[in-house]
C-alpha cells in the first residue's frame, strides 16, 4: 500500500527460522495482540520471506507495529457478520489484522465445504493481508481449489488503461490448484509492478527496467518517483501495448473484493483498509476429485516436460520456485536483507530482545 515504508536493500544473511518465528511472535504479543492473531501474523510474514515475497515479509513488521500503536490496526473484538446464506458469507473486518481474518475465513470454508461444495467468504474493511500465496497450502493440501483476491479501497496507484489518474491498487489475484504432486500456486498483481517495489526502487535511486509508469500527463516513464508522488500511476499488466488485459483483471478483482463486499471506493474510506474475497471449491462436487487431480496432474506434467526455449533450464509452473525457496529456508535458514534487521532492532530492544546472530 502507498503508506507503507520501504528501505534500500543491502546484502542478505541467513537466520534460523525457528528463532525468528519465536522472536517476531513475541514482538506482536508485546503489543497486546492475542495468541491466535500473533501466530497468524507471524506465520504470514515469515512465510512470505521464506518463499521469496520479501516485500510482504518481515520488512513490513515495523509498519504493522506502528499501525497497532497508532490505532490503525485494531486488536480487540472480532469480525461482524453482514450476511450468511450457508455457502455465501460476508463479514466486516473492523481493521483487524488481515492474516487473522483470512485464516478465519479459511476455517469457515473448511467447516462448510463438504456440505456446499463451494463456499465464498468476503471480508470488508480488514487490515493488510500480507502475501496471498501464504494462505493457499491450507486448502490445496486438502485437495481443494481456492481463489483469493484483495484490494485497498482507500488507496490508488494504478490508472485504467488509456487513462492518466490512478484509481486502483495493484489488486493481487491468487489461486491454489491441487494436483497429485505439488499444487499450482499463483499470486499475481494486475499492475506491471507494485507500489512496494516502486517505493523500494525510489529510495535506492533506481529506475524501472522499462516504461512501467505514466507521469501526470500520461507520458511513459521509467522513474518510480512519478508514482510515489501521487501524481503518476503504474501501468497495468501488459504494459503500454496490451495493458487492457491487466486493466480487465483489475476490474474483476474490484468487483470481487469491493462490489461483493458492498463497501469500497464510493465510500471515501481512509487509512489502511483491505477488502478480501475467498472462494473455496471442492472438485468432488463437480467432475470428481480423482478426475480433477488426474487432469491437473497431466497438465502440470505436460508443462514441466515442454521443451524450454534458449537460456531457460526448465519450464516451471507457478509455485515451483516458492517451494524450492521454502525448502531451502527450512534447512539453511531464511535470507533477510540487513536493512530489515536494522529496522526491527529498535522494536526488539524495547522488549529486551536482540536479533539472533546470522547463521
Amino acid at each position: 500500500m502507498p503508506n507503507e515504508p520501504q528501505r534500500v536493500h543491502t546484502a542478505p544473511h541467513r537466520y534460523d527460522t525457528g528463532r525468528l518465528y519465536s522472536l517476531v511472535e513475541k514482538l506482536f504479543l508485546s503489543t497486546g495482540m492475542g495468541n491466535a492473531m500473533s501466530r497468524d501474523v507471524t506465520e504470514c510474514l515469515l512465510t512470505a520471506d521464506m518463499i521469496g515475497h520479501a516485500t510482504h515479509g518481515l520488512a513490513i513488521a515495523p509498519w504493522y507495529l506502528d499501525e497497532i500503536r497508532g490505532g490503525g490496526m485494531k486488536l480487540e473484538g472480532s469480525f461482524e457478520l453482514i450476511s450468511d446464506r450457508g455457502a455465501c458469507v460476508a463479514w466486516r473486518g473492523h481493521r483487524l489484522p488481515g492474516p487473522w481474518l483470512v485464516n478465519r475465513a479459511v476455517d469457515c470454508a473448511l467447516e462448510r465445504i463438504e456440505r456446499f461444495g463451494v463456499v465464498t467468504v468476503t471480508i470488508a474493511e480488514g487490515h493488510h493481508t500480507g502475501a496471498l500465496a501464504t494462505y493457499l497450502p491450507r486448502l490445496t493440501d486438502k485437495g481443494l481449489m481456492a481463489v483469493l483476491a484483495c484490494s485497498g479501497p482507500a488507496s490508488a496507484g494504478v490508472a485504467p488503461f488509456g487513462g492518466t489518474r490512478p484509481i486502483f491498487t495493484p489488486n493481487p489475484l491468487s489461486a491454489g490448484i491441487p494436483t497429485r504432486g505439488a499444487p499450482i500456486l499463483l499470486d499475481v498483481s494486475c499492475s506491471i509492478t507494485t507500489i512496494k517495489r516502486s517505493t523500494q526502487l525510489a529510495k535506492a535511486g533506481q529506475r524501472y527496467p522499462g516504461a512501467w509508469a505514466l507521469d501526470a500527463d500520461g507520458h511513459p516513464s521509467d522513474e518510480p518517483q512519478v508514482v510515489m508522488s501521487g501524481e503518476g500511476s503504474l501501468v497495468p499488466v501488459g504494459g503500454l501495448d496490451h495493458g487492457h488485459k491487466g486493466y480487465a483483471m483489475a476490474l474483476l478483482v474490484e468487483a470481487l473484493t469491493q462490489g461483493l463486499c458492498g463497501t469500497g471506493r464510493k465510500d471515501a474510506l481512509s487509512g489502511i483498509v483491505m477488502n478480501t474475497f475467498l472462494q473455496v471449491i471442492d472438485p468432488a462436487a463437480f467432475g470428481g476429485s480423482s478426475n480433477y487431480l488426474d487432469e491437473m496432474t497431466w497438465l502440470t506434467d505436460a508443462c514441466h516436460a515442454n521443451p524450454p526455449r534458449p537460456n531457460i533450464d526448465k519450464v516451471r509452473i507457478p509455485g515451483d520456485q516458492a517451494r524450492a525457496r521454502l525448502k531451502d529456508a527450512r534447512t539453511a535458514g531464511v535470507r533477510l536483507d540487513q536493512a530489515i534487521v536494522q529496522a526491527l532492532e529498535p522494536y526488539l530492544a524495547e522488549i529486551g530482545e536482540a536479533f539472533p546472530p546470522a547463521l
